[in-house]
């Protein structure tokens, strides 16, 4: 499993936003220079965290981007669902059926089990995360608590090398 580099850096651009504070904003230029990210990556980037209505711009002199919402409200599962999506979309097994129109596996798929279970505990983490808990990161050792993580699945108890 792989972030993409839009799920990546969009995070980075909008915590940099963030760490403005209420009423902060900030340029494609500072940005870009802070992050190492070349300007028009940037720039799409914005274009699309401001599109789904997590920030907001300004134009003219004073102007750049500014959060739209406090950051106790900007749910990171949401930002990560605008810049690229889930892990494990619906119709994967479609995309992945081999020579066949309809996967061999339809009725029956452990692979679909696991990639549902490994969605479900992603899912129940970032619902939980919010912008606010990535800025105070820096000052605490360990951002996700082992009671923000509950895997289920079948089975009842993980397997032996399990580990959250």
């Amino acid at each position: 499993m792989k972030l993409s580099a839009n799920e990546e850096y969009g995070i980075r651009c909008l915590l940099h936003i963030a760490r403005r504070g209420d009423g902060g904003s900030v340029t494609i230029p500072e940005i870009s220079r802070a992050e190492g990210i070349t300007a028009p990556y940037v720039a799409k980037l914005l274009r699309i965290l401001r599109r789904s209505g997590f920030i907001a711009s300004v134009r003219g002199k004073a102007g750049g981007y500014s959060l739209s919402r406090p950051v106790d409200q900007i749910v990171i599962g949401e930002v990560l669902g605008a810049l690229g999506g889930r892990l494990y979309e619906a119709d994967f097994c479609n995309k992945h059926s081999g020579v066949e129109m309809i996967c061999a596996h339809t009725v029956d798929c452990s692979v679909r089990s696991l990639w549902q279970t490994v969605q479900g505990a992603v899912d129940q983490v970032l619902s939980k995360m919010t912008l606010k808990d990535l800025t105070g990161a820096q000052q605490t050792s360990g951002m996700v608590s082992p009671e923000l993580i509950t895997v289920t699945s079948a089975h009842s108890k993980p397997p032996p090398d399990f580990h959250v």
